[in-house]
């Protein structure tokens, strides 16, 4: 949703410079985990007052259960803790619902009694939770939390907004980026494994001067009997006549 102009002044520098910092984060972060705590600590920053201090979570929904993967404090993480625990609350609603959730006066709260009666203990006044839209039937969402009552003004109702929608656009792309790299990491440990293993059979081939597909069912034997995996035998084989195991294939950088 835009920030409107005569709501937050300078609004479309505001937004630009979001969306440079989003995607700095992308650039920046070793892994998804690393973005998300950068995420977390950018999102509670963004909103908050001159000389105050605002918490921001994470949440993501995994196998049908919401899960905090980053904290800004560790008492940002405490307040999503309690909410898992009573069952409801703005941040599931907000990913429920798709809609932003805004609790203004965390006293006054009726819809989550015993949630906002928790947290008033540990000094929050006021929560606001924007979801995340992701793909599929995935879904997360940001819950920031204000000790003040009252302490989102419909500019940073907005701000929020356009930073969760943001958010969402950079979230997918460093999840497809993650899974990239994880398949990525798969094919090379594929490929080594494979290497090890022909390396393994030329090696059992010269030993017993028998053919490729003799010396391979030595190899499968062996594995079984030891209930070892079919690559560590053939590391085995290999470090048993070189003095160098290491194994060097032509996509190593």
């Amino acid at each position: 949703m835009p920030i409107r102009a005569d709501v937050l002044p300078a609004a479309a520098a505001i937004q630009d410079g979001i969306v440079s910092r989003l995607q700095d984060l992308v650039l920046q972060t070793a892994d998804a985990q690393d973005f998300f705590e950068e995420l977390a600590v950018f999102s509670a920053s963004l909103l908050a007052p001159p000389g105050g201090e605002l918490h921001c979570n994470v949440t993501v929904v995994r196998r049908k259960r919401p899960i905090t993967v980053a904290s800004s404090t560790p008492r940002a993480r405490v307040m999503d803790e309690l909410q898992y625990a009573y069952g409801d609350g703005p941040c599931l609603a907000a990913m429920r619902t798709g809609k932003t959730i805004y609790v203004a006066d965390v006293a006054s709260e009726h819809r989550w009694p015993e949630y906002s009666q928790a947290v008033s203990a540990y000094g929050v006044g006021s929560i606001l939770s924007v979801p995340l839209q992701l793909e599929g039937d995935s879904s997360a969402a940001l819950n920031i939390y204000s000790s003040a009552a009252q302490g989102f003004s419909p500019g940073d109702i907005a701000q929020a907004e356009f930073f969760g929608e943001q958010s969402s656009k950079t979230l997918r792309l460093e999840l497809r980026l993650a899974q990239l790299r994880d398949a990525k990491e798969d094919l090379e440990a594929a490929m080594k494994s494979r290497t090890a293993i022909d390396i393994a059979v030329g090696v059992i081939m010269a030993q017993n001067r028998c053919s490729q597909a003799a010396a391979m069912a030595i190899l499968r034997k062996a594995s079984n009997s030891r209930n070892v995996k079919l690559r560590d035998v053939a590391a085995g084989v290999i470090e048993s006549v070189s003095p160098d195991p290491a194994l060097r294939t032509h996509f190593d950088e």
